[in-house]
């Protein structure tokens, strides 16, 4: 009796697990559809009193994103040889998700030909900052930098219509 019991509940554990597996599609996703394209980051208002301010540009193709980081700092948090007089770009790609009235982003930093990133100067590793969507249209999004507090407000620079890849 012990053996039936045993042999149906592995049987029943395979059926279980082969029935909650599904392969992932074999193209990319189409993303969100009003926010494909090229935009570029307004200057802030009040980006001259800050210690440290970051214009963003993202390009959003279907399901994935590649930003350009320009940072002006006036304290030096780095080494000498990368401060730069407090000026310098930092690079990310990945993939983004929208739900509801939130923009997650997740990616990695890279170099600027958006190539993988494992050392140097500068943010190494994950990118996953959150906004929360304040506005959209067709020519301008209103972002909320929900780690810094800080607002962003894009202004699109090309349109582009998604085409999905295979992967």
């Amino acid at each position: 009796m012990r053996f039936i019991y045993f042999s149906f509940s592995l049987l029943l554990t395979a059926v279980l697990f082969s029935a909650s597996c599904k392969f992932n599609p074999d193209v990319q996703g189409e993303g969100f559809a009003a926010i494909q394209g090229v935009w570029e980051e307004e200057p802030g208002k009040y980006r001259d009193s800050l210690l440290q301010y970051t214009r963003h540009q993202f390009k959003f193709t279907c399901d994935s994103f590649y930003a350009t980081l320009e940072t002006t700092a006036k304290a030096n948090y780095y080494d000498d040889s990368c401060f730069n007089n407090g000026h310098w770009k930092e690079y990310a790609k990945g993939n983004y998700a929208v739900s509801n009235d939130t923009l997650y982003f997740n990616g990695t930093f890279t170099k600027s030909n958006f190539k993988q990133k494992l050392s140097g100067c500068y943010r190494i590793g994950q990118y996953i900052p959150v906004f929360l969507i304040k506005h959209t249209s067709a020519e301008k999004i209103e972002l909320l930098n929900l780690q810094q507090n800080i607002s962003v407000v894009l202004r699109l620079k090309e349109k582009i219509n998604c085409n999905p890849q295979p992967l």
